[in-house]
């Protein structure tokens, strides 16, 4: 049996003198780049380097926009309106596309980052904002959100096409939700592992969660956070083990 799957990879978040992950080396591997809007990471010089390199690798663009939390990476809760994470999506939208279409490019999808996916995972108004602050943007946009999640479902209602996510490198609660990263069991750091649950969830559509309950998810799309540290070689595994295993890497509008 055959298996289609998109691979992205969280890139563009490096800032200033400050340099995060290796966005030249991963990007050859993934068919989806997520690139930082200047919130909770990258920046204006970033956003045009990054979106100049996945145009040369032939790589499709989506926008990650998170909280503005520069120093805690967009990783930690804000409490805000939903109005006021409407209007952040919005202006993350705006910045990048702005880079985007001066290469003669366009968006594909928007990724919520860090704490602010993960709310919309689970808050139906948060969820609510930021699907309709892409449909307002752009209703052409793919929403991709965590597997099974409130996004998910509130993109589907709004009439976004929608992209189911799965992570590599991410441990799962028997809710379908993710482990918090304040876990020490948060991150799976052997690529054998992660690679043997990526095969689960693409050939089995399941994932076995930290209790060992085996629970249904959907996996459209492939996460590998570019911040980590085993990430290149995660991806060199997981192309070597797609062939294996007859899953071929697709965009993200080929894989539903």
């Amino acid at each position: 049996m055959k298996f289609q799957v998109d691979l992205n990879c969280d890139v563009g978040e490096s800032f200033g003198a400050y340099k995060i992950g290796d966005d030249d080396a991963l990007l050859p591997f993934v068919s989806s780049a997520n690139i930082a809007c200047g919130y909770h990471a990258g920046d204006h010089n970033i956003m045009n380097e990054t979106v100049t390199l996945a145009v040369k690798k032939n790589v499709a663009i989506g926008a990650h926009p998170g909280f503005h939390d520069l120093q805690g990476f967009g990783r930690r809760i804000i409490d805000v309106q939903p109005n006021e994470v409407y209007n952040l999506m919005l202006y993350q939208l705006g910045a990048l596309s702005g880079f985007v279409s001066i290469q003669g490019e366009r968006l594909q999808h928007v990724k919520p980052h860090g704490a602010l996916y993960n709310l919309a995972a689970t808050n139906l108004r948060i969820a609510k904002a930021i699907a309709q602050s892409v449909y307002d943007f752009n209703r052409d946009l793919i929403l991709v959100g965590l597997s099974r999640s409130v996004l998910i479902e509130e993109g589907r209602k709004i009439g976004l096409e929608v992209a189911e996510e799965v992570f590599a490198d991410r441990t799962y609660q028997s809710d379908g939700t993710l482990t918090k990263r304040t876990n020490a069991n948060a991150l799976i750091h052997d690529v054998d592992e992660a690679v043997k649950q990526v095969i689960q969830m693409v050939t089995t559509n399941t994932v076995t969660a930290v209790d060992g309950t085996v629970i249904p998810i959907q996996a459209d799309t492939i996460c590998v956070h570019g911040d980590g540290k085993n990430a290149f070689s995660l991806l060199q595994t997981l192309k070597k083990n797609f062939l294996q295993h007859n899953i071929q890497i697709a965009p993200l509008g080929e894989t539903r």
